[in-house]
């Protein structure tokens, strides 16, 4: 009975070879298929952050163009209300110096100009 254990036993060590030799190539496959959807995920992952931080970059741009525009419009309706003359109180004051010198300016050419005339007039006679 030995000699029928041992061929039963050679046989099945044999089966079992013989079943891992085919089992091993499936097994293989199915390991890299793991690998490569791990990486596919990785990579879509990778793609994700990248995508959501450009859209958080461009919604930025998006609010910065839009704060631009705003401004841009505000300065453009200032403008047309100072042409039509309604918003001269927001002329600069007397605290501003180039108020003051275009004030100062027009003094001087206004004191030159009196007393221009004031030379070329003929003196009064009087008459008692």
């Amino acid at each position: 009975m030995s000699t029928v254990a041992i061929i039963v036993i050679a046989v099945v060590a044999a089966l079992i070879v013989i079943a891992l030799l085919a089992l091993l190539p499936r097994m293989r496959r199915k390991s890299a298929e793991r690998r490569m959807e791990h990486r596919r995920n990785e990579a879509a992952s990778v793609h994700r952050e990248e995508a959501e931080a450009r859209e958080r970059r461009a919604e930025m741009a998006e609010r910065e163009a839009r704060r631009a525009r705003a401004e841009a419009d505000l300065h453009e309706s200032k403008a047309e209300l100072h042409e039509r003359g309604l918003a001269d109180d927001d002329l600069p004051d007397a605290g501003d110096k180039r108020f003051e010198r275009d004030r100062a300016r027009l003094e001087d050419e206004h004191t030159s100009v009196r007393e221009t005339r004031y030379e070329t007039d003929e003196p009064r006679r009087q008459t008692t």
